[in-house]
């Protein structure tokens, strides 16, 4: 490891992708593991305070060298490489019923090994520009709010809608958010278009990012607050694409799912010293396919993940052990008119489905175990394993990308292999994180026997980071 990194938003496990930088403003609080401050400056010096301002940002500059990972291209490679990201933003408030956002994005990455990827650059463009408007307020102190324009998407656990803040860009989209929260609900309905590459548009990193028109998202999701020790979330997601991409799952897919998540203590002496956490979500997704040269396949797909643990908070280091189960389905008979390959839409790969980034949830099962402990109050140390396999040997192997590596061809054997993760972070301040990782993966033989042999010749995988993050 020859380089620290200064750097943006990096998602714990479970935590969510934003920086304060890309959310601080009187709508959106910042993510309670950052402790940011997210207060409003007066823009003017008069009595009544109705306008006010905010400008900040993130910086982040991550090192990072990985070989062997299924990534673009095929052959088995090494690639060491830099990265930065510098994401400033403006706001301007009128009381509560007014917001107007902007913010750019400079994002690059140097002496890279392998070819650049989609969530590797974007070049001084705009990541979000959007107003914000109140439309009403009910007596029960519930607001609806109308947001159009440019905007990132984070919704429940990231399983489906992620803004992607572990990449060196962001995934962002542009339309119509329309939102109602209240003490008891969350609600919101959209309508938009992916812009940049990380959304599976394409990859301009020195031009004008301009939504992808033959691709359109849209759905509710409701949170109910008050559900037992946690929340509930029920959700309908509708994603058309216009336009065949060889690289993409694509058609006319809805999902309807569900979420339930919380945390509560165990035994009545207990308080909160040894908790229970869990988080159990579950979707099913039909429509009409037409991916690659499968024409008008239905859509009978879906996926179920559980993930729960015990944490002991009155324990030295506080120690939290979690146990993951995802099913991602896959296609068990490519031939039979009916595609039973999941789509997990816009995820965060990166926080469930190892942290090397090799799989993205289509076609995979996942075992997983972590480990988090905290030996001092600012330093967290995590340790995982995962162990995967395919849910159809039949089907191909997905990429973090989504794309089929190797092709479409399914493989003799299911096993695709093991991971380790490591990871240490330090807290030195509110706004300043410093953190490294080193991620181990073992082939097993569904890769290691792959008939293309491009995809077969490699060795095990490895990967190693280290990165410091700023937010101002």
């Amino acid at each position: 490891m020859k380089r620290i990194a200064l750097a943006g938003v990096l998602v714990l496990w479970l935590c969510g992708s934003t920086v304060a930088g890309e959310i601080c403003s009187v709508f959106d609080a910042a993510p309670d593991f950052l402790d940011v401050d997210c207060g409003l400056t007066d823009l003017f010096s008069d009595a009544t305070d109705d306008w006010k301002a905010n400008v900040g940002g993130a910086l982040r500059y991550r090192y990072i060298n990985e070989r062997n990972r299924l990534r673009p291209p095929l052959p088995a490679g090494r690639s060491s490489y830099d990265q930065y990201r510098f994401t400033p933003f403006a706001e301007l408030v009128y009381r509560e019923n007014l917001q107007l956002y902007v913010q750019a994005i400079d994002a690059q990455t140097f002496d890279a090994d392998l070819p650049k990827l989609a969530i590797d650059e974007n070049q001084a463009d705009l990541l979000q520009f959007y107003a914000d408007l109140k439309i009403a307020e009910s007596d029960n102190d519930g607001t609806l709010r109308l947001r159009a324009g440019r905007q990132l998407l984070s919704y429940g656990s990231q399983h489906l809608i992620s803004p992607l803040g572990w990449a060196n860009t962001f995934r962002n989209f542009e339309g119509l958010r329309l939102y109602y929260s209240d003490p008891d609900w969350a609600i919101d309905g959209f309508v938009v278009q992916p812009v940049d590459g990380a959304s599976g548009n394409l990859f301009r990193p020195t031009s004008f990012d301009n939504p992808d028109q033959s691709r359109f998202f849209s759905g509710v999701y409701a949170t109910n607050k008050n559900a037992p020790n946690g929340t509930l979330d029920l959700y309908w997601l509708w994603l058309k694409e216009n336009a065949d991409n060889p690289g993409l799952i694509d058609g006319n897919r809805h999902t309807v799912g569900s979420r339930y998540a919380g945390k509560m203590p165990i035994g009545a002496e207990a308080a909160d010293s040894v908790s229970l956490i869990w988080d159990l979500e579950g979707a099913y997704q039909f429509g009409r396919e037409d991916f690659g040269g499968a024409v008008n396949q239905r859509i009978n797909a879906g996926f179920a993940s559980a993930t729960g643990g015990i944490g002991l908070d009155a324990v030295p280091w506080k120690p939290t052990l979690t146990g993951i189960f995802f099913w991602g389905s896959g296609d068990s008979n490519p031939l039979d008119g009916k595609n039973t390959t999941v789509s997990t839409l816009f995820p965060l790969g990166h926080a469930y489905w190892g942290q090397i980034d090799n799989f993205n949830g289509q076609n995979l099962i996942d075992y997983g175990l972590h480990l988090t402990v905290k030996p001092v109050d600012k330093v967290t140390l995590l340790a995982g394993t995962h162990w995967f396999t395919k849910a159809a040997r039949q089907d191909a192997i997905y990429n973090v990308a989504g794309v089929p590596f190797g092709g479409p061809v399914g493989t003799a054997s299911r096993n695709l292999g093991t991971e380790l993760d490591l990871v240490a972070t330090w807290q030195i301040q509110d706004n300043l994180q410093l953190q490294a990782g080193y991620f181990w993966f073992w082939y097993g033989s569904a890769v290691g026997n792959h008939p293309v042999p491009a995809v077969a010749n490699r060795g095990d995988a490895e990967m190693v980071y280290m990165f410091l993050d700023w937010t101002f």
